[in-house]
């Protein structure tokens, strides 16, 4: 597109250029803040229950890392403080991977079809007379 050139026209055309770009700059920084949001509301809601391998331990971790519920079982009984220590640290294990699998899944589901493109500018037009 050619423009005139005029007196302070150029200015006006960076202006509106400028205020665009921050309006457009705004709505994407309003749809991150919702999304971040809709995400913290995910990681809460979610649990995932994991086990140790002996089916000894059994934890119940959030999405967000929170340890909800720990369970011995029956059969515990009469095992040695180093087996059950060893259950025990393998389903902790096993919960913080499982956390963090959750966590990945959720953010891929909040944020993965959101492309930011914050960086860019739109291309200022030139007044050419």
């Amino acid at each position: 597109m050619r423009r005139r050139a005029r007196p302070g026209g150029e200015v006006s055309v960076r202006r509106e250029i400028d205020e665009a770009w921050i309006e457009a700059a705004i709505e994407r920084y309003q749809r991150i803040e919702s999304l971040q949001a809709d995400f913290e509301q995910a990681l809460a809601k979610v649990d995932v229950t994991v086990r140790s391998p002996d089916g000894l331990v059994e934890i119940v971790v959030g999405a967000d890392g929170v340890i909800r519920d720990v369970a011995i079982s029956e059969s515990a009984t009469g095992r040695s403080g180093r087996e059950l220590s060893q259950a025990v640290l393998s389903a902790i294990n096993a919960a913080g991977d499982a956390a963090r699998w959750a966590r990945t899944k959720l953010h891929s589901d909040a944020f993965g079809g959101f492309q930011p493109d914050l960086g860019r500018r739109p291309q200022q037009q030139r007044s050419d007379g």
